[in-house]
């Protein structure tokens, strides 16, 4: 929308002298013999309070502002940035478009111009005084040492908005506001025999401090406390190959690891992932369906354009069991002679964009979540994890479970720690033998990191059950 456009060029452009039509001048002049071109222009205002201890024992702000230069000739891609926002920048633009063409091979094929879509993110409330931003702190604080044995409370907010001006080659331009918002919450409690365990609990997204309401911060109050009392009752994980239940949202990002960045188009064209070349065959067992969704309001990994001003839009994966296409940015949907499918993103001006997951999550089946439980007489429910590794190239995948319970005869029994889930992202997708009708997003905390670039993801599913996956841990191996 003009409007947009017009705000984030006062906002960019004006205080380095610059004006729009300058910009896409100096990149018409650049870009002669390229295949694409763009200029990145971002503001950041950050944010971020930390307690600990029932002291707030930081405070951080930032103010940041840069421009990256892009030219592409084939697959070669070559690529300047500068923290100061200046018209001597352009000189370089040039510079830029000269490595690309000398070292790069021509690729024929174009790129539909876009227009810019409203922002899909209000100015929301800039900001509280600092006053209300350290009792939402201090709120949290009490509330979780109400609990006698809480030792300790670490509670961070963190704020950031972003404004971003794209210029394209192809005379398009596109801008967007981005803010966000993050709470995180972690509690230690010590029992009566000494032994720690600590509890977490947080969630955030594209919002402002009105979505941190007191009934929110008491609801992650009583989580990360009951997630800690829940630890310290904790039994060692049976070992060996079992079903495995992962329950709603959180657990997506198992699938966000092991599968999804195997469907992201970089992957795909240079035929390093273990899905390239299977569009169109049978990937998933029938009633699996993967979406990425860059447009759904209010979530952490949205955005009302992606980082090369493509507009955001849903891309279904996979289609009852079928592997329909891959997530794509500018440069890999020209080269493997598709459509941008808005996947494009960059941590920030310093970066080049790349194919990227926003929020990435599989649709809801029938079954209700209690059935599935019920058709399992011994295995693992696991609903939370650490952390993981997956290998693209093969699709094995080592994930930690932070929250887990063992299934026997068909009920929920005792928690267990130290649950480690071993398998094969494209083995066990023929796997999921039922899939809940509780489908749910993460709270917003979600982070994804690829060739040293961090963006905000999003990621869900409803619960499911894998037949079988190996589990290790420290117990006795199961029956």
């Amino acid at each position: 929308m003009q409007e947009s456009i017009s705000a984030a060029e006062q906002k960019l452009l004006l205080p380095a002298d610059l004006s729009l039509p300058q910009v896409q001048q100096a990149l018409a002049e650049a870009a002669d013999g390229l295949d694409w071109a763009d200029v990145y222009i971002e503001h950041s205002m950050q944010e971020s309070w930390h307690l600990e201890e029932s002291i707030v024992k930081s405070g951080h702000f930032s103010d940041d502002s840069g421009i990256g230069l892009r030219a592409v000739c084939g697959e070669t891609t070559a690529y300047a940035s500068s923290d100061i926002i200046a018209p001597a920048i352009f000189s370089h633009l040039k510079d830029t478009a000269r490595v690309a063409k000398t070292y790069g091979g021509a690729f024929a094929g174009k790129v539909a111009t876009v227009s810019c879509p409203p922002p899909r993110f209000g100015a929301h409330s800039a900001s509280i005084n600092d006053v209300d931003k350290i009792a939402l702190l201090k709120q949290a604080d009490t509330l979780c040492r109400r609990h006698t044995q809480i030792e300790n409370v670490i509670v961070t907010l963190a704020r950031n908005t972003t404004t971003v001006l794209i210029v394209r080659m192809d005379g398009s331009v596109a801008a967007d506001y981005r803010p966000m918002l993050r709470f995180n919450l972690q509690v230690i409690m010590r029992d009566a025999n000494g032994k720690r365990e600590s509890g977490n609990a947080g969630g955030g997204g594209r919002c402002g401090y009105e979505w941190l309401s007191s009934e929110r911060i008491a609801a992650f109050c009583q989580q990360a406390v009951e997630d800690a009392a829940a630890k310290l009752q904790a039994q060692e994980a049976p070992v060996g190959k079992m079903p495995v239940v992962l329950g709603p949202g959180w657990a997506g990002v198992l699938l966000h690891e092991a599968v999804g960045h195997g469907l992201e188009g970089d992957f795909n064209r240079k035929k390093l992932s273990a899905f390239s070349g299977k569009i169109g065959e049978k990937i998933a067992a029938a009633g699996i369906t993967v979406v990425d969704a860059g447009n759904i309001d209010g979530r952490r990994g949205s955005l009302s354009v992606d980082d090369e001003g493509t507009p955001t839009q849903e891309t279904v994966l996979i289609e009852n069991g079928k592997l329909c296409g891959y997530m794509q940015d500018i440069v890999n949907a020209r080269l493997m002679a598709t459509a941008a499918t808005g996947n494009g993103r960059r941590q920030s001006y310093a970066y080049p964009p790349m194919p990227r997951m926003t929020n990435t999550y599989m649709s809801a089946g029938n079954y209700a979540p209690e059935e599935i439980i019920a058709s399992v007489k011994e295995g693992i429910y696991a609903e939370d994890f650490n952390g993981g590794e997956v290998d693209i190239t093969n699709g094995n995948f080592v994930f930690v479970a932070a929250k887990a319970r063992r299934i026997e005869n068909g009920k929920l029994g005792a928690i267990v720690k130290g649950a480690t889930i071993i398998g094969n992202g494209p083995a066990i997708m023929p796997l999921i033998s039922m899939v809940g009708n509780n489908f749910s997003l993460d709270p917003g905390v979600g982070s994804c990191g690829k060739d040293g670039q961090w963006v905000p993801v999003g990621v869900g599913q409803p619960t499911i059950k894998i037949d079988t996956l190996t589990v290790g841990g420290a117990g006795l191996v199961a029956r």
